[in-house]
């Protein structure tokens, strides 16, 4: 019972944030938005969340990225994203910032802006879909 209040407690957080950034952000578009709400899932390591912020291809994937950085202290840092094309049903997203990683008071980064990530809408919302 706790758990399930949790879990709800947690999306109704994580859907809130989004509306806030939504109506913060005029430059923004929906595809920006679902790529920093993954990486910040990511961060959080929320597996439903995350689930939630992924394209159904991708979902295997992004457990597997999120499983990777398991006993990891994991914080994003300075983020900020932007459309930079679309090719199809992809929008391409560029991002700044890192996800800083502790790991036994061992400092590691990954730096956001080596990766273009894809959005694409899927079932009405604009979902992660893997990066290249």
């Amino acid at each position: 019972m706790k758990k399930s209040y949790f879990v709800a407690l947690s999306s109704l957080m994580i859907i809130i944030f989004i509306i806030i950034l939504t109506a913060c952000s005029g430059n923004q578009n929906g595809a920006t938005l679902a790529i920093e709400a993954y990486i910040q899932a990511l961060s959080n390591k929320d597996k439903v969340q995350l689930t939630n912020l992924s394209c159904s291809d991708w979902e295997a994937d992004a457990m597997v990225e999120m499983d990777s950085l398991n006993g990891v202290g994991l914080k994003v840092e300075n983020l900020s994203c932007e459309q930079t094309g679309q090719e199809g049903l992809d929008t391409y997203i560029s991002c700044k910032g890192v996800l800083a990683l502790d790991y036994n008071g061992e400092a590691q980064q990954i730096d956001l802006s080596t990766r273009t990530y894809i959005a694409r809408q899927e079932s009405g919302e604009w979902r992660m879909c893997g990066y290249h």
